[in-house]
């Protein structure tokens, strides 16, 4: 735990002293993974500063005995790699509820959690986006996901510039 927190603090203080770079002034599409992220978000992204953003992911299923949806921010400092290539960092949180319903097995949960961001981008000279990033989740509520309050979410961005 403390080698995590010393890494993300030097993550951060990175983040903070880099140069400033080109990014979209907003960006919209889909974050597609499937962890508790619910497989498939809408994904949208604000350009606050010159290397930072704001990213608000909204991810929803629905089925025959689950549903649920999560709603995610998370602030993100943008940093260049190699032409069009950059890699970011994030911290953030949110808000998720989900139930399931099968045979002698009723679990309703809304909770709340806070979440971490790193990834890597690539921007193509057409207004495309594409994204991999990890998010580790750490949830607090009284069932939060069948009782495992620590999740990482690995997904796939693709996004339209403008």
């Amino acid at each position: 735990m403390k080698k995590l927190f010393l890494l993300s603090f030097a993550l951060i203080g990175f983040a903070l002293t880099t140069n400033a770079q080109n990014i979209a002034n907003n960006a919209i599409g889909l974050r597609l993974g499937d962890s508790d992220g619910l497989g498939a978000e809408i994904s949208y992204q604000k350009k606050l500063s010159e290397d930072n953003r704001l990213e608000l992911d909204l991810g929803w299923r629905d089925g025959n005995n689950y549903d649920g949806f999560k709603l995610a921010g998370l602030y993100q400092w943008v940093m260049p790699l190699d032409g069009s290539f950059n890699w970011y960092v994030g911290a953030g949180g949110g808000i998720a509820s989900y139930s399931v319903n099968t045979p002698g097995n009723d679990v309703t949960d809304t909770f709340i959690f806070a979440a971490g961001d790193i990834g890597i981008e690539y921007a193509f000279e057409i207004p495309l986006l594409l994204s991999l990033d990890f998010r580790p989740e750490i949830g607090f509520g009284d069932d939060t996901w069948d009782n495992n309050d620590l999740d990482f979410d690995i997904a796939l961005g693709i996004r339209y510039q403008f």
